[in-house]
């Protein structure tokens, strides 16, 4: 079973599109209203093994941190407000699925951040903080940018936003913290990182693709109607990328060094997608399904454009071993 779903979290690209396509057909089949009673589990299955292999301790090494202060400042002042105007062009009869671009937007880094900074030989130190930061951040201030920015066009119910939030990531949060230190003392440090630690992403994998099912199967009958609605989405999700890739890599070219630029543009454009379908479908209910297709769509084209992405990393910020006889030189 770990194999299988191993294959599926390396190869998402692909695992995400097939969950689409088998919970589109299942919904057409008739009522799939009793799948909202699996949300809450699958959330926990995808959040709890996310929270189980962060390292907080990270934030008590307080050097580095101009490049999270640079990071953050464009996850949270820049981004939201380009996902924002996007939402504000493409989908202005729309709101819930402006709702969902925000909602991606609002919620930076993942697991990936690090996986893919280290693919890249950037600072994956800095992109460990940067993980637990954006993710502490972005559950916090996720309420109050939807409220401010999307609250004249949709009701947002802010206390039940914050109370699953708490449910989503505050609890697996406690939970996972505990269960780390838990098995490091059990097994020590080098065996946790070395084999237990990879265990857990597969069972993360697991509930995204449950997730991605069960909004799809929810949503399969006004997607049969409009089906051209489902492509639609695609465009402002390419802008989006496109934009944040344009922005961190110029940011990062011209105030950082190699390593810490790379670590910048996987720290703002690797989004924690997870999150924001979990929060989609368990805070807004009946609407959930809607606001979750196009966080669905976005892990296609995010995946996808970060291999894109690292194949030109050198073209972008030279080699490590350029970067090694400038530091000599200097």
């Amino acid at each position: 079973m770990f194999r299988i779903l191993g294959f599926m979290q390396k190869n998402l690209i692909w695992s995400i599109p097939l969950f689409m396509i088998t919970g589109f057909l299942f919904g057409l089949i008739g009522n799939v209203l009793y799948l909202k009673w699996l949300i809450y589990p699958f959330t926990f299955l995808m959040v709890y093994p996310m929270m189980v292999n962060l390292n907080f301790k990270s934030l008590m090494n307080t050097s580095g941190m101009g490049v999270q202060v640079i990071t953050q400042s464009i996850n949270f002042l820049i981004i939201p407000f380009i996902a924002f105007g996007l939402g504000i062009i493409f989908f202005k009869d729309q709101p819930y699925t402006a709702l969902g671009l925000l909602l991606a937007a609002l919620l930076p880094t993942s697991g990936m951040t690090i996986s893919w900074t280290g693919f890249a030989k950037g600072n994956v130190p800095a992109a460990v903080k940067m993980t637990v930061i954006g993710l502490v951040l972005g559950s916090l201030l996720t309420p109050f940018y939807a409220m401010g920015l999307m609250g004249t066009a949709i009701n947002i119910p802010l206390l039940s936003v914050f109370k699953q939030i708490a449910i989503i990531v505050f609890l697996p949060m406690i939970l996972g913290f505990f269960t780390r230190g838990y098995l490091i003392k059990k097994h020590g440090e080098k065996e946790f990182m070395a084999t237990i630690k990879q265990k857990f992403p597969p069972m993360s994998t697991a509930g995204v693709l449950g997730i991605v099912f069960i909004a799809m199967a929810l949503k399969s009958k006004s997607i049969y109607n409009a089906p051209e609605v489902l492509f639609g989405l695609f465009i402002p999700l390419l802008a989006l990328y496109g934009i944040n890739f344009l922005i961190s890599t110029v940011v990062g070219k011209l105030f950082l060094k190699r390593g810490d630029a790379i670590a910048l543009v996987y720290g703002t454009v690797m989004r924690n997608l997870s999150i924001a379908l979990a929060i989609a479908m368990a805070a807004f209910k009946d609407k959930g399904s809607e606001i979750a297709i196009i966080i669905a769509l976005a892990y296609i084209i995010q995946v996808q454009s970060a291999a894109w992405y690292n194949r030109f990393t050198d073209k972008f910020f030279g080699s490590i071993e350029e970067e090694d006889v400038a530091n000599t030189a200097a």
